[in-house]
């Protein structure tokens, strides 16, 4: 089996929770070298991991022996690395959001086509457990003509955190970090919206960045509402499904990132990505007269299979696992929603 050598560029949370642990778990993948100039950093990935670990990121840009790039940096900082990798004729993994704005996006696009490289963005959310098991109702046909769906991706914290997704930078704030999972889950579910409605706020009185929103996405008989908040102290569903004949509801989150941050890994942990039956979904419909209200067992999220599906993206020429331009049609949501808050948005298709 061929291996593909693997650079990581950035060691913070995405690179410590949702990328190194995962590629090293992954058959086909070899983390050959990991950039990052956090001290801290730098002693847990020399403890945990063989890679060398780099201050220079050109260590990892000009090294022939990798293969693939992952950019796993702060987001304002996402084109640049993703640019200058695949000008060195490397494939990208670029960790969500994909750039701050569409015209970035397109560029990256452009230099991939051009440099016959693999570019995707690492939208590990349609790999969790929720979300699977959602995808799995819908595409059932067990609901009917689906005609609304909400998703929701809440926190609760009332107090300041010394933190770059809070300050007031390019592409900071919870549309662009937790957003991009919703709209890439819409999206992915249900294709571009004709149209949509985007409602972006400051809740907390010491708030930098926006940290709520509500957007709406309209289709031709459906109804998409994508909601975050930092202020939701009850669990709300995640998600809601209503088709025409009944409701699917579903609380809970998937329980893999819980577990990468306290060390563990497919490798050490079984039943990767299983969540407790106390979050299993609830179905409750109509067929032909006769009411049906059950539990649905989750299926078993598992982030490596964004990397399987793209390696063989990479090695053998099939689908890549998130394209680029999918990525780009979520960028293209949620720049518009900062630039024409509360108001109703066409969405324009892409040539």
């Amino acid at each position: 089996m061929k291996n593909i050598n693997v650079g990581l560029i950035g060691f913070g949370l995405s690179g410590q929770v949702f990328h190194a642990p995962i590629i090293d778990c992954t058959e086909g993948y070899v983390l050959k070298k990991i950039y990052t100039t956090n001290e801290k950093n730098i002693e847990i990935a020399q403890e945990k991991y063989s890679a060398e670990v780099c201050s220079n990121v050109d260590d990892i840009l000009n090294s022939e022996d990798i293969d693939l790039v992952v950019v796993a940096t702060p987001n304002e900082s996402h084109y640049e690395y993703a640019k200058r990798a695949l000008l060195k004729g490397k494939h990208v993994v670029v960790e969500k959001p994909f750039t701050v704005t569409t015209k970035q996006a397109e560029d990256l696009i452009k230099i991939s086509k051009e440099q016959s490289k693999v570019l995707s963005v690492y939208q590990n959310r349609r790999y969790d457990s929720d979300f699977k098991t959602v995808k799995k109702i819908i595409e059932s046909g067990v609901l009917g003509k689906i005609v609304e769906f909400e998703a929701h991706f809440d926190r609760f914290r009332n107090y300041p955190k010394n933190y770059w997704r809070e300050e007031n930078i390019p592409g900071s704030g919870i549309l662009y970090d937790l957003g991009s999972h919703l709209v890439d889950q819409a999206l992915y579910l249900f294709g571009t919206p004709n149209k949509f409605f985007a409602d972006v706020r400051k809740q907390r009185s010491f708030a930098k960045a926006d940290d709520n929103f509500e957007l709406i996405l309209f289709y031709d008989n459906l109804k998409v509402t994508l909601k975050a908040s930092m202020l939701v102290k009850e669990p709300l569903p995640k998600y809601i499904v209503t088709g025409e004949n009944g409701n699917f509801v579903k609380y809970g989150m998937d329980v893999q990132e819980e577990h990468l941050r306290r060390g563990l890994t497919p490798n050490t942990y079984s039943p990767w990505g299983k969540e407790p039956e106390t979050t299993n979904g609830i179905l409750n419909i109509n067929l032909n007269g006769i009411d049906i209200k059950t539990t649905i067992q989750s299926e078993c999220g598992d982030y490596r299979e964004y990397y399987r599906e793209l390696y063989s993206a990479i090695v053998e020429g099939k689908r890549v696992p998130v394209t680029a331009e999918e990525a780009r049609n979520t960028i293209y949501i949620l720049e518009s929603a900062t630039q024409v808050n509360c108001d109703i948005i066409q969405f324009i298709p892409f040539k």
